[in-house]
């Protein structure tokens, strides 16, 4: 029985895959084999607040080896605020690497051993100026799975209301909120171009379209 304030989960079944250890394989329906590469080693290169930017040793199928360099956080959140009338809200914030502000769903990055759940309403909370009644876990999706071991877990915020929103120092937002055709046309327009909004929203169409 899931307990008051639990996020609910939705689940979507997706084709299996199954792992063979003993091969190092990889086998996917309708697939061919995958071979896996075998990890030698690892180190840490460089640390932060947020991340730890790491390099492995690792062996190809084949036996010759090769390096991995690679960034490894907690992981992240990211939060659908979906009012009663349908429309979502967003934030416009300022991205310094792109020089250009960007329309984004509310989220932010884990603490490592803090609980998902309580991190998805903290930065519903401190960005969007909301609190939501119930959440529902859409899923997780590896923003960058070339880059990153990062796993971005995806929520569903409903029954909101209004509190004052508490942002960090370092960050500014202007709440948004928009219509389903409204924030459609921004991905169009190429004026939504933040990939972590774009795949949380893409779980979210599929949650809504389960429910027929």
């Amino acid at each position: 029985m899931r307990k008051p304030g639990q996020p609910v989960e939705f689940h979507h079944r997706f084709p299996d895959v199954q792992c063979g250890a003993a091969s190092g394989a990889i086998r996917s329906q309708g697939m061919e084999v995958i071979r896996q590469l075998k990890k030698l080693s690892g180190k840490i290169l460089f640390t932060n607040p947020w991340w730890k930017y790491k390099l492995d040793a690792y062996e190809l199928p084949n036996g010759e080896p090769g390096e991995y360099h690679y960034v490894e956080t907690p992981g992240s959140v990211m939060v659908i605020p979906l009012h009663e009338d349908g429309s979502v809200t967003f934030v416009r914030q300022y991205r310094y690497l792109n020089q250009r502000v960007s329309l984004e769903l509310p989220g932010g990055g884990l603490i490592a051993g803090t609980d998902p759940a309580d991190m998805a309403r903290d930065e519903l909370r401190e960005e969007a100026g909301l609190v939501a009644g119930e959440l529902l876990r859409l899923g997780e999706h590896n923003p960058w799975n070339g880059v990153t071991s990062e796993l971005c877990q995806v929520f569903l915020a409903t029954g909101l209301s209004a509190v004052e929103n508490a942002p960090d120092e370092t960050e500014e937002f202007e709440i948004v909120r928009l219509t389903p055709s409204q924030y459609q046309r921004a991905i169009a327009d190429g004026g939504l171009w933040d990939g972590m909004t774009l795949a949380a929203l893409q779980l979210f169409s599929i949650h809504e379209g389960s429910r027929g």
